[in-house]
């Protein structure tokens, strides 16, 4: 039983939420690219975010001895593509999570956190890595101001 949770635990991590990929750059011959994907803001509407993030080739994957992981680096850029009607979001400090997808098999995730602050009318797109066995300093930051003239 206790191997039936974990096997869908896994599934559900490895599975891309609200993400499309628009992009596959080779960076070199041993086959390691790097991936963009278009997120929506589930519940933001007129907010489209882009994640950049590294893939690691077979090859590479062989050399390094480490078949189930990548790199939690990542990029990240939002843009206004529509008119902005923030929905029921997060308002406190914490943020809410939009998009998580996997890099290992358990343990290690990009995420991508929302903030909004509300005193400067912003909404904050943190791009992050997240690790079970220890935090990672890798972040990547892009905001939306909601300025109305």
């Amino acid at each position: 039983m206790n191997r039936v949770i974990l096997a869908a635990a896994v599934a559900l991590c490895t599975v891309p939420l609200h993400a499309e990929e628009v992009g596959e750059v080779g960076v070199d011959w041993f086959g390691n690219d790097i991936i963009i994907e278009s997120i929506r803001d589930p519940k933001v509407k007129g907010v489209t975010c882009h994640l950049a993030y590294f893939d690691r080739g077979i090859i590479d994957r062989l050399q390094q001895g480490n078949w189930f992981e990548d790199p939690s680096n990542s990029s990240i850029a939002c843009t206004q593509t529509g008119p902005i009607e923030l929905g029921d979001i997060k308002r406190g400090k914490g943020g809410e999570e939009v998009f998580r997808e996997s890099q290992s098999i358990i343990l290690k995730s990009i995420k991508v956190t929302r903030v909004f602050d509300e005193a400067n009318n912003t909404l904050i797109y943190l791009a992050h890595g997240s690790e079970v066995s220890k935090g990672s300093a890798k972040t990547s930051l892009s905001t939306i101001p909601l300025y109305q003239p």
